[in-house]
Order: structure tokens, then C-alpha cells, then sequence
């Protein structure tokens, strides 16, 4: 009866603890985030994020929807502006091509990378430009 009661408590302190990291993680991605950096792989893992200059942002909502003037589809493109949700570290794009409709993105020093389906490997580095009470965005 001790080790029920004793192992109860365990998990009840365990996953109390990772959704507390979790909720931590979705209110620091709520709100603005502006294109900073680059980085497209020769193919061989030597690339490096470069710095750029540009407007392009990305925003994600307390409601799990993201809002952009971004191309989430062709990244390389600048005319498709496309929208989703996010959930899990993944953004779930309204992409018709099957190879793009989902981009993973990791939260790494204060910085937003988004991750893109590439042979070659192809991210994006936002850093973040607006925050907001993660209740009202």
C-alpha cells in the first residue's frame, strides 16, 4: 500500500513537472517573430546560418493558429504566403504539396528555428519582435 501511494505521488509530481516545461515552451512562442538568418546546407552538414535582411514575419497564437507573410510552402519563394496551426513542435501548413505541409520549429536561445523538409537541409532563424500576453494574442 506505501509503494501505491509513494508511486502515485512520483507520477503525479512527474507530469505535473513537464506540463509545466510544456505550457513554459507555448508562452514563450506566443507572439511576433522576424526572419533573422539562414541556412542552406551544401548537402555535406557544413552550412551556417547567415544573416539577412528582410520583413518577413511569422506569429503564433494563443489559439494554436500562426498568421504570416511567409511561404511555409516553398520556402525559396516569396510570392506564396501560406497559414496554419502548430502543435508539438510541428507548424501543419494548408500546403498542397505533400513534401511541404508540415515544417518542424524549435525554440534554441531565444530564437525560433524553423526546420524545412530539404534534401539538403534549409532553416529559418526568427528572433522574436513583438511580446504579448499570451492570453489575448
Amino acid at each position: 500500500m506505501k509503494n501505491t501511494i509513494l508511486l502515485s505521488i512520483i507520477m503525479g509530481l512527474f507530469f505535473a513537472c513537464s506540463n509545466n516545461d510544456q505550457n513554459n515552451t507555448e508562452t514563450q512562442l506566443i507572439g511576433e517573430w522576424k526572419l533573422i538568418e539562414v541556412l542552406a546546407d551544401p548537402g555535406d552538414g557544413s552550412g551556417t546560418f547567415q544573416p539577412i535582411k528582410s520583413t518577413k514575419t511569422i506569429g503564433f497564437k494563443n489559439d494554436g493558429t500562426i498568421t504570416t507573410n511567409i511561404s511555409l510552402c516553398e520556402p525559396y519563394l516569396d510570392e506564396i504566403i501560406s497559414s496554419g496551426t502548430y502543435h508539438d513542435n510541428t507548424i501543419i501548413t494548408n500546403c498542397e504539396n505533400q513534401n511541404s505541409t508540415t515544417v518542424g520549429f524549435k525554440l534554441e536561445n531565444e530564437y525560433l528555428i524553423l526546420d524545412f523538409v530539404s534534401n539538403e537541409g534549409y532553416s529559418q532563424k526568427f528572433e522574436k519582435v513583438k511580446k504579448v500576453n499570451a492570453n489575448n494574442y
